[in-house]
Parts: C-alpha cells; structure tokens; sequence
C-alpha cells in the first residue's frame, strides 16, 4: 500500500528533510583530501545530535555508519571507514537520512573531491543531478509514477557522452516511497520497464525519494563482501543524487532541498508547493 500524508506529517518530513540537508552541508565541507569517509561519518552524526534527530541509516538491516559514503567505482551503500582516505581527484557519493518524530528524510548527492576531475566526470555527475530534477518536474497530480521513470531515463538518454557510448543507468537500485519508514512502497526505477506496468497514479499526499545513479559504463553492480558495498563490475566510476519530494494540492515540496526546489522547478515552469515550516 502507498502510505498518502497529512499536511501535518508532511510538515514533520519536511522537519527531517532540513535536517537531512544540514548534514549534506556539512559533510561536503568536510570531504577534502586527507579527510577519512569515518570523518565524515562523524561529521554527520554531530549535526544529527544537535538537531535532535535520529540516523535512519545506524542499524538499518545491520549497516554499521551513519551515512553511506560510495566513493568513485561505488555506487551506494559505502560504509565509511578510517580505511578510506579521500585523495585529490575522487569523487564521493553520501546518502544521508534522518528520523524526527518518527518521519523520515532520505537524500543524496555527489562531491568532487580536491580539483582535477576530468570534464567526463563533472558531465557525469551534472547528469545524474539534472536527471533527477527532471523525475520531480513529472511529479504531478494525475501522472503516474512510470512518468517519473521515463522522464529520468529520457534526460539521460538525451545528453552526450564525452567519448562515446551512453550512461549506465543502474538497474538493481531505484527510488522508492518514503514517510513513517525509510524505504516504503512503491519502488521507483530509473528507467522505464514495460513489464512492470504503468504503477500507482500521483495524488497529493504522496512521498517519493527520486535517485538515479548513473555509471560511466554498465548498468550491472555487484554487492561486495560486506554484504553493503555496491560497486559496478566493470569499475567505472559512479555518481548519485537524491532527493525526497511530497506531492501536495499546490504541486511538489521537495523536503530535503533547503528552499524546497523553488529554484530549480522554475527551470521547468514549475512553482513549488509552499514551506509548512516557513
């Protein structure tokens, strides 16, 4: 079932989405050569503390971090780690999350760390960021949610390679409903997949974590040892955006985005959805 939310429970995620962007801060402040992934996650864990919230990430089915820190050929699910020491030239994925009151903030995104990144790499992550801008602009009232896939994957199809060839779209991990829990029904591809139908109509009340990850090569990950860990197989670097979005009767209020996606749903003649909290 497709949990729909009261304006007050979408005010109480949007609590948790400020949060939730408090942390992005501050962790990509923090990622800076010499830093650890283990820092990061310490960063993150600071700013949780002092907003009063809770890790949606600690604990979950066992994962043993705060956030998720998925640095070049990871895709997701990183544990940060006093092993990992960012180096000029990587680029890291950090998905973060928080709980207040019970409701739940997911949401990602992908930093250049140090200088020197090829313009191959800086188009990957444009990509995949203007990619899922282009999945929360379908987000309207009397689309369906496959219109939020096709819209990801037509974006992507849609932009030039540098080199050649076309972008991995990957297929294992997708978006998904979020609200009283972190990964609710439905699940969200990034892509669209004829078999799996047109899914459930978008009606106000409605919440979704919108995140495509995108490869510099396959569509095809594998998970590592640890049970966690997704890299790609062939070991292409990858990047990862996110953001939780709430359909509301005014239009969408993207809860993790500081001024809730004003700026850019304008880029697509959209107006967001007014702040409950402003």
């Amino acid at each position: 079932m497709v949990q729909i939310k009261s304006p007050e429970q979408i005010a109480k995620m949007r609590e948790a989405g400020l949060v939730v962007a408090a942390v992005h801060a501050a962790t990509r402040e923090a990622a800076v050569p010499g830093a650890t992934t283990k820092d990061l996650d310490e960063v993150a864990r600071k700013v949780l503390a002092e907003h009063g919230a809770k890790s949606n990430f600690l604990g979950y089915g066992g994962f043993p971090a705060t956030i998720c820190t998925s640095v070049n050929e990871v895709v997701v699910h990183g544990i940060p780690s006093e092993d990992v020491v960012l180096k000029d030239g990587d680029i890291i994925s950090v998905d973060a999350g928080a709980i207040v009151d019970g409701w739940h903030g997911d949401a990602a995104y992908t930093a250049f760390v140090g200088s020197g990144h090829s313009p191959e790499l800086v188009e990957l992550s444009r990509v995949t960021e203007e990619s899922m801008w282009a999945g929360i602009a379908a987000m309207k009232q009397g689309n369906r949610l496959v219109d939020i896939s096709r819209a990801i994957e037509t974006y992507v199809r849609r932009q030039p390679k540098p080199g050649g060839g076309r972008y991995g779209i990957v297929e294992d991990y997708g978006g998904h409903g979020i609200g009283s829990e972190m990964h609710m029904d439905p699940h969200l591809l990034n892509y669209v997949d004829r078999k799996r139908g047109k899914g459930p109509k978008l009606v106000p009340g409605i919440c979704l974590a919108i995140e495509p990850m995108l490869s510099l090569g396959t569509p095809k990950t594998e998970v590592l040892s640890d049970d966690w860990t997704v890299i790609t197989t062939d070991g292409t670097w990858s990047s990862h955006w996110e953001h939780s979005i709430a359909l509301t009767p005014q239009g969408p209020l993207v809860l993790t985005a500081p001024d809730g996606g004003r700026a850019k749903l304008a880029e697509y003649g959209i107006t967001a959805a007014p702040d409950p909290l402003a």
